[in-house]
């Protein structure tokens, strides 16, 4: 049985409440984030060259992106005497990338030239002043931080939008910082991930996304990746289940510098981002409502449809039944059709062995319905057509092909 969080809402004002987070919760919709963290090194023309070369593929492929940092209080977040441990990796990569808050000012107000959306991990409350300072679009809640609640309480007090990552979290953890937030009426993201850096394709585990979906229904789901194999699977995949949001690491390869497996290059995020497009044309349209056929298919399947003709000499005023008819293909332009015969209705017209019983002749609801009707006249095959006995021509046949998408799209709305 599945588990749905909830929150003490009256049942009437559920749907209402749905619809709210759903609305508020749009920010996030179809965003990647491109996260930038300390691969700078410390340089910020390093990082004002990430920024570039990354902006340049967000243009390029028509995507909404944000451009995400890592913002530290490095003297008071590593401890005195411990800021000699070059064996401990955090500490010795944090002091290695420190940049000065003016420098990440920079960075951000480049950020913007480039059309980005400006984001930032803060992981001490002196850094959420920083994001707040910066002008900041977004705050992301790492994964290592999704039951510190000293941070959590601060971030909430900016009401800027977040998302929260859930590597390695519990049930609890998560339930708490949505119900958190919600209550606060801050919109809020949620991305499944998997804090292996890299991870491998076994350990994506992206059931976890149907489950993030069906708990905290009215948010947006994410996924933040660290798997290095592919640019494409994974984007499929977690599209068609209903992610919204994408968040990967990106560097450059330049100076030297090495650019860990987790991380993206420009060409790969490329490839990324084209996925993306590929996902969206497979899956189509809106998962909430019947999806509108194309003309072309709706064509395809009129070619298999059966007309009705009559069995035998049929005169004025007769009432059909089945037992005067029998169906067949081809179907003809104006000619009733399998789904349309009914029993009891009454021809107004004659009709001769063997041929089509079209709308005209026939006193049908069809008849007397101008919308259905130019439907039946716009499917099957042309009366006109030099293949087709003249014989066969309808009352009613317009010259040319009779085409007409609005008005076929008018008969499926009618009998939808």
């Amino acid at each position: 049985m599945k588990e749905v969080l909830t929150i003490n809402y009256g049942f009437s004002t559920m749907k209402k409440v749905k619809f709210i987070f759903m609305e508020k919760n749009k920010i996030f919709e179809d965003l990647f984030v491109l996260e930038l963290a300390n691969n700078h090194w410390g340089d910020v023309n390093r990082g004002l060259k990430i920024i570039s070369d990354f902006a340049k593929i967000v243009r390029f492929n028509s995507v909404r992106a944000a451009i995400k940092f890592q913002f530290r209080e490095v003297d008071r977040l590593i401890h005195k005497d411990y800021r000699h441990r070059r064996d401990i990796r955090y500490i010795k990569k944090t002091l290695a990338t420190q940049l000065p808050d003016e420098q990440y000012g920079v960075l951000i107000e480049a950020t913007r030239k480039h059309g980005c959306i400006t984001m930032s991990s803060p992981f001490d409350e002196r850094s959420v002043d920083l994001c707040m300072e910066l002008g900041v679009d977004i705050i992301k809640l790492a994964s290592s931080e999704l039951n510190d609640w000293f941070l959590i309480e601060k971030i909430a007090k900016t009401k800027k939008p977040v998302i929260a990552s859930t590597g390695g979290s519990s049930l609890k953890d998560m339930d708490d910082l949505v119900k958190f937030f919600d209550n606060r009426n801050i919109p809020l993201a949620i991305n499944h991930c998997v804090s292996l850096y890299p991870s491998e394709d076994g350990e994506l585990e992206m059931n976890q996304i149907d489950f993030l979906r069906d708990r905290y229904p009215g948010h947006i789901i994410g996924f933040s990746s660290h798997e290095y194999h592919d640019w494409e699977a994974s984007m499929l995949v977690s599209y068609a289940k209903g992610v919204r949001t994408w968040e990967r690491h990106i560097d450059i390869d330049k100076d030297g510098i090495p650019v860990s497996s987790y991380c993206s290059l420009p060409h790969q995020v490329d490839t990324w981002f084209k996925a993306y497009w590929k996902a969206r044309n497979l899956c189509g349209g809106s998962v909430q409502v019947k999806r509108m056929p194309p003309l072309k298919e709706i064509r395809y399947l009129d070619e298999t449809v059966r007309g009705v003709y009559a069995k035998a000499d049929l005169p004025e005023g007769h009432a059909l039944t089945e037992k005067d008819v029998y169906l067949a293909i081809p179907l003809l332009k104006g000619q009733m059709s399998s789904k349309e015969f009914m029993s009891g209705e009454i021809l107004i017209k004659s009709v001769k062995t063997d041929k089509p019983l079209f709308i005209d002749i026939i006193d049908s609801p069809y008849a007397h319905n101008e919308t259905l009707k130019k439907y039946i006249y716009e499917r099957g095959i042309d009366p006109n057509s030099p293949k087709v006995n003249k014989a066969h021509k309808p009352l009613h046949a317009k010259k040319g092909n009779g085409e007409s998408p609005k008005s076929l799209q008018n008969y499926l709305q009618t009998v939808s």
